[in-house]
């Protein structure tokens, strides 16, 4: 059973405050008769900086929602002028699709390469970094009532077993580690993205479910989560990227370079994710 990862809420927040704070302190020595400087529209009062505004729109994998949700708050907080619209969050299948299909959006999060892939085959963003990783455990409910220990226990049929669908980045990896591990195992549901496997697992539905080891964390005592042997064979690497039509690129491009900042990937292992 894993114990919780604790949480630096408001890190990377405290962090950025700090330094927009010392940012603004004039340097030693500086001239107290000059002409006050008025930035021009669309720059800061530092020079050579662009002043972020407007609305943020994010769409992420569903595993992602803890962690972006304190970014987001963070972002916004180092700029007061952005206003992150509430992040859509879901399988990654599923949000390719709907970008595919005409959704406006600024920046895109998926939990693998093969969804982002979808989007820039459509030509819809030119680049993606990859920006973290996660695993697979197994999650039952507290206690673990029925007694699963491990991959091969999933294929008893008197187990009532969830995981996400085969398109969903969850779903393939399940897939993979089931395949390499010899084991068969016929779900009760295949859902669309894991936070609703989770539901289950949590609200006693099914006695085990394939989730990422973000997801056992976030749960806390309400579910056990088990290492699976050789989870690493699934790695799930998750990508970003600015959409090539995005309404706020400046705020957009920002918000990337602050997930990936020091402070960014903090928050993101205090979730439980590990490095590209």
């Amino acid at each position: 059973m894993n114990a919780s990862l604790p949480r630096r809420a408001g890190l990377a927040a405290a962090l950025l405050t700090a330094a927009l704070g010392l940012g603004a302190c004039a340097p030693a020595g500086a001239p107290t008769d000059a002409a006050p400087q008025t930035p021009s529209p669309g720059t800061s009062s530092a020079p050579g900086e662009e002043t972020l505004d407007g609305e943020l729109t994010i769409f992420a994998a569903a595993s992602l929602s803890g962690a972006f949700d304190e970014l987001a708050a963070a972002f916004e907080q180092a700029h007061p002028g952005v206003d992150v619209r509430p992040i859509s969050y879901d399988g990654s299948s599923v949000l390719a699709t709907q970008i595919i299909e005409g959704a406006a959006v600024d920046v895109f999060a998926s939990a693998d390469e093969k969804n982002m892939a979808k989007i820039t085959d459509a030509g819809l963003a030119t680049t993606t970094v990859p920006f973290a990783t996660n695993v697979l455990q197994i999650a039952v409910p507290a206690g673990n009532p029925g007694d699963v220990q491990g991959l091969v226990d999933l294929a008893d049929p008197t187990l009532t077993v969830v995981t996400c669908a085969a398109e969903v980045p969850c779903g393939n990896a399940a897939h993979t580690l089931l395949d390499a591990a010899g084991v068969t195992v016929t779900p009760a549901s295949e859902e669309q993205n894991v936070t609703a496997v989770l539901a289950k697992v949590r609200s006693g539905e099914a006695d085990a479910g394939l989730v990422y080891r973000t997801d056992v964390a976030a749960a806390a005592s309400e579910v056990d989560g088990i290492d699976i042997d050789g989870a690493d064979q699934a790695t799930n690497v998750y990508p970003l990227t600015v959409l090539d039509g995005a309404a706020n690129s400046p705020a957009a491009t920002a918000f990337v370079d602050f997930v990936l900042s020091p402070d960014g990937r903090a928050v993101l292992a205090d979730f439980g994710f590990g490095a590209p």
